[in-house]
């Protein structure tokens, strides 16, 4: 999924981001708005990790995400084609 449909549904991401990362706290994902540098920024602080570690993070997290949703799509087509 790209990053700006992420940003665009950031208030729907939420729950997916701290159930990922339960250390982020609300004012954390108010902050972080749906940035990703902002949320791998966050995710250094709080888990004391390196950026890059911070940053692979995040991208296989955005890897499940476009898969989970590629998935609802292709579900939702199949119901409609029965």
């Amino acid at each position: 999924m790209n990053w700006d449909r992420i940003e665009g549904q950031w208030k729907q991401m939420k729950g997916s981001v701290k159930e990922r990362w339960g250390k982020l706290t609300d004012d954390d994902l108010n902050v972080i708005g749906g940035k990703k540098d902002q949320l791998v920024g966050r995710l250094q602080e709080r888990y004391g990790i390196a950026k890059d570690e911070a940053q692979t993070q995040v991208d296989e997290w955005n890897k499940t995400v476009a898969e989970q949703n590629q998935e609802e799509v292709d579900n939702r087509l199949n119901r409609k084609a029965s």
